[in-house]
């Protein structure tokens, strides 16, 4: 069963939910979850349950004990950002530090790989059909919650003013539906990406071209927190399995150069620099 999650706390949250009822046959089950309606749907052979959740979806820590049969969980969400950028974005959540918002310190989700090229895809895809005046981006692992099975947040950002394109909304919908469509057993590979920005153009653009499916991504602002464990995790916690590591060498502090190539030689993790 794949778990498809928005919270009615959340208004990009509400119009990307409402894009996908009117776009997808989701029937009203006779079951409620925290008070609210939950939808069904067969999706391309896969049975999809769709709820609402009362909280934000950050905080949704405990989905997994009360969908145990889970093997996907999408949220689709908003996105902030101080800069208001228009955005269309997709991220594995998970703490690379401590849990400053929702999940567990220094606990990531298992990241869905090739769930998340597709719905980067799909996103450029939309936004080119709908003629949106978006950026689409990966953005690096961040926020809870901390899920033992795989999860991605699908989301629309990055201010009120984008919260309420519809037309964005729709974008969001279809993507995360073509994630949720084609999400099967890994096939191929993965690789973990270190450094750069948080929205990282140079491995979005590696994902978009089939260069790299990207699992975990640790931003610049992050490297000094990673040790050969918060590594081993990235791998382990991954779909996929994890061969390399693809670092964006210039996007890393010289400070921090030496303790990650440390790491990575501790894990036996070969990496490649661009």
């Amino acid at each position: 069963m794949i778990l498809l999650i928005h919270s009615s706390r959340d208004i990009a949250g509400v119009n990307i939910a409402k894009s996908v009822l009117e776009n997808y046959s989701f029937a009203k089950t006779k079951l409620t979850y925290q008070e609210n309606p939950t939808y069904a749907a067969e999706i391309n052979g896969k049975k999809v349950t769709f709820i609402t959740l009362k909280e934000e979806a950050v905080n949704a820590q405990y989905i997994q004990e009360d969908f145990p049969s889970a093997q996907l969980v999408v949220f689709i969400s908003r996105h902030s950002s101080q800069s208001g950028k228009p955005t269309l974005s997709v991220h594995t959540p998970g703490n690379l530090g401590n849990a400053e918002l929702g999940g567990l310190p220094k606990t990531l989700s298992v990241s869905p790989a090739l769930a998340m090229q597709n719905a980067l895809k799909a996103l450029v895809h939309y936004k080119e059909a709908l003629s949106l005046d978006y950026e689409v981006s990966f953005e690096c692992t961040h926020h809870g919650p901390s899920l033992n099975v795989p999860a991605m947040f699908v989301e629309l950002g990055s201010s009120s003013a984008q919260w309420s394109d519809l037309r964005a909304a729709e974008a969001v919908a279809h993507s995360a539906m073509s994630a949720i469509a084609n999400f099967t057993a890994p096939t191929t590979s993965a690789v973990l990406g270190i450094g750069g920005t948080h929205y990282n153009q140079r491995f979005t653009l590696m994902a978009l071209v089939g260069e790299a499916a990207f699992g975990h991504m640790i931003p610049k602002y992050a490297v000094h927190l990673v040790d050969a464990e918060m590594l081993s995790q990235c791998v382990e916690k991954t779909l996929e399995k994890v061969p390399l590591a693809v670092l964006d060498w210039k996007g890393i502090k010289s400070e921090d150069k030496p303790n990650l190539l440390s790491a990575l030689e501790a894990i036996g993790l070969p990496f490649k620099k661009v």
